[in-house]
C-alpha cells in the first residue's frame, strides 16, 4: 500500500478557561502558537481583527516528506511531560488533540500506526484526528 506524500501534525488543547502560559509551565515546553479567549488576533490573510473565542496552545511538528506521523508524534511529545497526572488534570479542563493533515499521492495511498504510537496517545488521552487530503486538492 503506497505512503502519504506529506504530514502534519499539530497537538492542541482548547478551553475557554486556558491560560497559555500555565499550559506551557506545567507541560514544559512553549507552544508553537497560543492564544487566550478575548485576545485580539490579526487575520493572516485578510489583515482583519478577530476576537478568540476560546484558548488554544498548539504544538506542531515539522512537516515530514514523505508523511511520518510516528515521527511527528515522537516530536511533538518527546518536548513534554510524561505525566499522567498532569495529562489527567489537562483534560479534565480542556479539550485535548493531535490533528493530523495527511497529504495523498496517489488515489490509494494508506496509513497505520503502531499499538506503541496509540498507547502513549491513549494514556494522556489525546483524540487522534485525521484529514486526508486528496492528492487532487
Amino acid at each position: 500500500m503506497p505512503s502519504f506524500e506529506r504530514s502534519r501534525a499539530t497537538l492542541r488543547i482548547a478551553g475557554d478557561l486556558l491560560v497559555p502560559d500555565e499550559v506551557s509551565q506545567v507541560l514544559g515546553s512553549e507552544p508553537t502558537g497560543s492564544q487566550q479567549k478575548g485576545d485580539e488576533i490579526l487575520g493572516r490573510s485578510t489583515g482583519q481583527v478577530r476576537i478568540a473565542k476560546t484558548g488554544m496552545w498548539w504544538l506542531e511538528a515539522q512537516t515530514r516528506e514523505p508523511e511520518d506521523l510516528c515521527g511527528q508524534i515522537d516530536e511533538i511529545l518527546g518536548k513534554l511531560t510524561n505525566d499522567r497526572e498532569v495529562w489527567a488534570d489537562i483534560r479534565r479542563s480542556f479539550s485535548v488533540d493531535l490533528f493530523c493533515g495527511l497529504f495523498m499521492g496517489s488515489g490509494n495511498d494508506g496509513i497505520s500506526l503502531p499499538p506503541e504510537h496509540l498507547q502513549v496517545l491513549g494514556e494522556r488521552g489525546i483524540e487522534l484526528a485525521l484529514d486526508i487530503y486528496d492528492s487532487t486538492d
